[in-house]
């Protein structure tokens, strides 16, 4: 799970103005943050079939939203696919 701090930090870091918290690469980089975070959970809980279906739906979640930022601007795609490989 996710620190309010945390959050905040990844917030300010991808934002795009000043009151911004809701642009794609803002939403792909928590998604990011949270499956990475999910992923290390279930290298220890390899049974917890529950959380892995979460991870998933994540996946899918944060993959739509770069399909449509790869169909509307190009150079916030190439941004986003930067948040992802690290």
């Amino acid at each position: 799970m996710l620190t309010t701090k945390k959050k905040q930090a990844v917030i300010k870091k991808y934002q795009e103005h000043k009151t911004d918290t809701g642009s794609k690469n803002v939403q792909v980089a928590m998604l990011t943050e949270r499956i990475e975070v999910l992923a290390d959970h279930l290298k220890k809980h390899k049974k917890d079939n529950h959380s892995r279906r979460g991870l998933i739906k994540m996946v899918a979640d944060r993959r739509g939203h770069i399909k449509v930022l790869e169909k509307t601007s190009p150079a916030k795609h190439k941004a986003a696919m930067k948040i992802i490989k690290g």
